[in-house]
Order: C-alpha cells, then structure tokens, then sequence
C-alpha cells in the first residue's frame, strides 16, 4: 500500500485531521470492542501514520485523547474495572527485513553501541490478557483495555486450559502477561455444531477468542475450549532472571503455559533468518500466527531503552507479509445490508490461501469496484488482509480475456427487484424498499445479535426460514411467535422451540440501550445507543426529543441527532415501537419509573464522568446514584460535562477535564453534594 499523502487538495488540515481521526477511532473499535475488524493492519498501521504526520506538522491538532497516544479500545460493559500495575503497552509494527534492521540500528544507538541479543517468538493473533498470582494462588485476570485500565475477566480466565489455579516455587506476586487464542480444530469442531443448529458460523479464531472472553458466563466460555501462552512477566516481587529467555524458563518451570517456538537470537541476521523461517512453517500449526515479535534479551538494556508513551522501545513485531495467489474472477454477485446498501462481492475460482481455501472476496462498493477495473474473467491476485479478510489485489492486463466487459450497475435491487438510489454521500447504492427480504433478514439478524437483544438460537438460518413462510415481518413479530408455528420449520424439535421462546421471552426485559441498537438507527451504534438510553431513559422521552436535548447528550453530534430524530418521524418505525410494546417489550430503562418517583433530584440536567478506582462505591453504584438523583452518567469527557468523579489512579479522563476546566470532584465533595446518600 503507498503512503497518503496527508494534504488533499480542497480539504483543510483540521478537517481532514477530523475525518481521518475518526476513521483511526472507528477502526479501534472495531477490532478492539467489536472484534470483526474490516482492514488489515498493513491498512490500518498506514491511516495511524498518515494520522501522526498531520499531528506532527500542525502540533495544535494533536489533543491528548488522540488515538496517536492511545492503546487500544475501552473497557467493555458488564465486567469491573481493573487497573493494570503495569501498563499494558502496544507494539510498533514492521513489514519488511529493511525496517527490522533499522529497529536493530536504533536499539545499538540506545545503547551507545552495546550489542544487543535478541529473542524471537510467535506473535499468535488472539487477545492480550494480564494474569496476576499472589502466593501461589491465581487472583485477577484483566483484558488490556485502554492499556490502563481493562476488564476483570478472572472467572473466564479460570478455564482457559494450561492456566493453573496454584502454583508452588513462584515469587510472592507475579504479573504475567499472556495472548489468548483458540485452535483451528476447536474453531472447525465449534462450527460443525453451529452449522447443525443452523447458526451462522465463526469468522476466525481471532474473533471468536475475544468474543468468548467477554461472555458472562464461564460455563460458556469453558465450552469453547481457549487457549493461552503466557509471554512476559510485567511485574514480580523478585527477580526471576537476568534475560527474557531465563525468566521464560522460569515460568515454564512453574509448570506455566509458554510457548515451545521461542528462540534466542545472536544478532540481527539471525534474527531475520529465524522471522525467513517461520513464514512457511506458521501453516503447519493448529493456531493463527501473523508474524514474529523481536525483543531484547537482556533486561537490563531494557531498562535503558525504556518506552515511549505507546509502546517499549525494546520489542517490534515484525508482520508477515500478506499471503497471494492467483485465481480466476467468476464473476460479481451483489449483497443487500440492513440498511438497503447493495456490496458487490466478488466470486473467485477455489484457491488455497493461508491454510483455508477462498471463494469469494469483498469489493467494498461500487466505486471502488469501477475505480481498480475488475472484470468477470480476469486473472486477478487476491491476499487475506491480517490473514483474515479475503480481497482483491490486481488484476493481470496481459491475462485479461478479450471480452471482459465491467460490471454494470444495478439498476434493481436483486433480493427485490425496486429500483435502487445512491445515498446523499455519494458512495453506496441502496434499496429503498422497507419490506425488501434481504433487509429484512439483516434487521432481524442485528436485532437477535448478541450486542444487540442477544437471542439465543435465532441464526441466520432460522431467520430465513421465518422471513421465507412469511411468520416474521419486522422485530416484533419474533415476540409473536406460537410453539405451533416453530414446529412446522425444518430442524425444529420440541425442546428447540420451548428453547426459542424462552429465549424471546428473556429477551423482552433486555436494557434500553441493547434495544435501540437493536433497531437499526443509522450512525447509532452500541455505545452511542446506551448513551442514549441513558439519557433519556424511555423510548417516548427519546422519541420527542428535540435537535437541543439529543445535542446535549454525550458523544451525540449532528449527523447522529438528525438520524435519530429522522427515524422517529417514520410512520413503520413508530408503528414498530407501538408493537413492540403490545408484545411487552420494555421500553424503558430498568429503574427509571421508580426513579422519577423517588423525591428530590439534585443533579437533574447534569452529566458526570467517573474515573479511577472508589473507595465508597463500585462503578455501578455510582452511576446508579448519579441516576437516582437526577443526573446522567456518561463515559468520556467533554465541555458538555459538568462534574468529573475522580478515584484514585483516576487517567487520561482527569487529563482531559483539568485541560477543559470541568470541574472536578473528590469522592468527599461527592458524598457531600449527594447528602451523604449512598455511603
């Protein structure tokens, strides 16, 4: 991929920082909280430096929350906080032998010359978790969050096979950290079992370990068979060695989980023979690797080297190179999306590629179809972007057919047959037809996600069925559904359809927030929906709520508060809630009735931001008074903030409110305006 320039012609520096910022933060999210990402890291690693140019030549652009100085994503929803003793740092990314030698030339200039050992290991793509042992025993387990603070995941932790509960010899206390990762075969035999259920099968081991880590249930995590190797020792209370290849030993000597691949390197040439090596060889292991990770191995030039705010200057992770092969275009076949937008996809000739054989690759739009020239009958180099997602990288012109001819347009929706329209935007085409099958497939399918209402059982293709014999319309036909009326589909038994309504009817009590995602509001996503909720606490509030009020929302800008006030002026949306709620859908955050009834509501209009760790509350018990009196809790600070809660190790959130002059609490300034509520 060529470097962007990071000037455009007719955009202002500030306004292509804002758009490429975003489109940084977007892609964080996706990876990090989302686990489906749609880019590969080569193409993400390229919009994060295009993103440090601009900030480097216009230094007022670069606010302290810039995605530039971040580590990966939020905590999630659900789990408590955890502060990591040690911060849970990124890694800088190389993709070629050049760029590791001058890693080797910038590590002897740290070191005034010294040279340095090396020691290289498997970077698994799976999901980075923090173990800590405290006299033998395992006590805390924490995904890497924000790099800070991540998720308590302990009792998810506890199943992962290899990680032993006790251990005996160990320092006093240990901080370990590790990657989780799950098998090929385990990922192969998970989806012969989702396939028998008709349900849609997982992505990739990557994907798939990270969602499990963020079930609730341990049962269900322990179902799915994770793995981890433990890499580093962040912290302990006495030393374990001198290198980082002695203290590997030693936590293998604990009876520790490390992985067998890892070797000690003399210099950079063998450091880069070794990386050579293991190119072809990853194909022969039952996990996913994506490169090698090179680090040096004395602790002690560690120590010299130190970090930058991202990431240690000590360690690079070199990534291989993108897979290709070589395989003939079939043809273009067109997805339709929930929300009407038509995808060409592209239909290849079955070819091997990074260990799974790929049919089809996306094309992204149409736009991008026509601007590289693909044609059905063309040679074309196709590659997995970070071993994931299959696309398209050129096509041959000496192989091309004299008859290849470009994808025309579609004029007509194919799920449907109505006549399509761009979007104001300019970039995708849509179908506009609310009754169209394919959307109303994809609106069921979001609306029964997991993020979403979380319906147990209702797959992709249950979701056909349903659509195909004419039982579900929209959403609220699902709550509708009889014993009688599931009997009658394929692979549905008797206990499969009480299972199913048990599941719809659990569905019903879901929070505020998890419903309105569930719905489909374009630019509304999970976050922006629970903040939503929050604010507003029932779907009639929301509904009549002006441009002013959706403003005054966290995080809500224009584009989205147009959006949301859009979709509440459409009659089938109004009609849909109207069901929804004769159906007993609550509609209204739990709580929220008995609040309004509940007296005196000092912090009524006001937002506060809670940060670090309480001493007189959790989290949740926090929010949960801010609430009662009035007030609204929100995730991330801004002007529109009017009070931040700082605990103890309180971050970048307090960074942020002293820069905006948001008035900032102690717990007993807190307490004091709360009545002493609470305590």
């Amino acid at each position: 991929m060529q470097q962007r320039s990071n000037s455009t012609p007719g955009v202002s520096p500030a306004e292509r920082h804002a758009r490429l910022r975003a489109e940084v933060e977007r892609h964080n999210r996706l990876y990090y909280q989302d686990a489906r990402p749609e880019i590969s890291d080569f193409e993400f690693d390229a919009l994060l430096r295009e993103l440090e140019a601009l900030e480097a030549a216009h230094p007022e652009l670069a606010a302290e929350d810039s995605p530039t100085k971040q580590v990966g994503g939020a905590p999630q929803e659900g789990f408590e906080p955890v502060f990591h003793s040690v911060p849970m740092l990124s890694i800088e990314n190389t993709y070629n032998e050049g760029e590791l030698r001058a890693f080797d030339q910038r590590v002897k200039k740290g070191l005034e010359g010294a040279e340095p050992a090396y020691f290289v290991e498997l970077k698994l793509d799976g999901v980075s978790l923090s173990v800590r042992y405290e006299g033998g025993r395992l006590i805390r387990a924490a995904t890497r969050g924000d790099g800070k603070r991540g998720d308590n995941v302990t009792a998810n932790a506890r199943t992962l096979a290899g990680l032993p509960e006790e251990i005996a010899g160990a320092p006093a206390e240990m901080e370990l950290r590790g990657e989780v990762y799950m098998r090929w075969s385990i990922l192969e035999r998970l989806n012969r079992a989702r396939e028998e259920e008709g349900l849609e099968p997982f992505r990739n081991p990557r994907n798939t370990t990270a969602g499990t880590l963020k079930l609730l249930d341990p049962r269900a995590v322990a179902a799915r068979s994770l793995d981890i190797f433990l890499y580093d020792a962040a912290e302990v209370s006495e030393p374990l060695a001198d290198t980082h290849d002695g203290v590997l030993d030693r936590l293998r000597g604990f009876g520790l989980p490390v992985n067998p691949h890892g070797r000690r390197c003399a210099d950079i040439e063998e450091v880069v023979a070794h990386c050579a090596a293991w190119r072809a060889k990853r194909f022969e292991l039952d996990y996913a690797t994506d490169g090698m990770v090179v680090k040096v191995d004395s602790l002690a030039q560690r120590r010299v080297l130190g970090s930058t705010s991202k990431a240690p200057r000590w360690v690079i992770a070199y990534k291989f190179p993108a897979e290709t092969a070589k395989t003939r275009l079939l043809g273009v076949t067109v997805q339709v999306g929930k929300s009407g937008a038509l995808t060409p996809v592209a239909e290849l000739a079955p070819v091997l590629l990074a260990g799974t054989v790929v049919k089809r690759a996306s094309l992204h739009n149409f736009d991008d179809l026509a601007a590289k020239d693909f044609r059905p009958g063309d040679l074309v180099e196709v590659q997995k972007a970070g071993e994931i997602i299959p696309q398209l990288v050129r096509y041959l012109p000496e192989e091309r057919p004299e008859n290849a001819a470009p994808f025309p347009l579609p004029e007509r929706c194919p799920d449907c047959g109505s006549a399509v329209h761009r979007d104001p935007a300019g970039v995708y085409l849509r179908c506009l037809n609310l009754a169209c099958p394919a959307q109303v497939r994809g609106r069921l399918e979001h609306f029964a996600s997991r993020r979403a209402m979380d319906i147990e059982g209702m797959g992709p293709a249950l979701v056909e069925q349903l659509v195909s014999r004419g039982l579900v319309h929209t959403p609220a036909d699902l709550f509708l559904l009889t014993k009688e009326q599931l009997l009658g589909l394929e692979r549905m038994g008797d206990k499969s359809a009480e299972n199913l309504l048990a599941a719809l009817e659990k569905a019903k009590d879901r929070p505020l927030g998890r419903l309105l995602h569930g719905l489909g509001i374009r630019e509304v996503g999970e976050h922006i929906a629970e903040n939503l909720a929050v604010g507003f606490n029932t779907m009639e509030a929301l509904a009549a709520a002006t441009e002013a009020e959706l403003l005054a929302v966290d995080e809500v800008g224009g584009v989205i508060a147009a959006s949301v006030r859009e979709f509440f002026t459409v009659p089938e949306n109004l009609a849909l809630i109207d069901r929804l709620r004769e159906a007993g859908v609550r509609l209204h955050q739990r709580g929220a009735d008995e609040a309004a009834e509940s007296g005196p509501r000092p912090f009524e209009g006001m937002t506060f931001v809670v940060t670090g760790a309480l001493e007189g509350w959790s989290r949740d018990e926090a929010h949960a008074l801010i609430k009662r009196l009035g007030g609204r809790p929100a995730g991330s600070v801004s002007k529109k903030t009017s009070y931040v809660l700082a605990g103890s190790d309180a971050g970048s959130k307090l960074d942020k409110a002293l820069a905006l002059g948001v008035p900032v609490l102690t717990e007993a300034q807190f307490r004091e305006m709360t009545g002493g509520d609470g305590a």
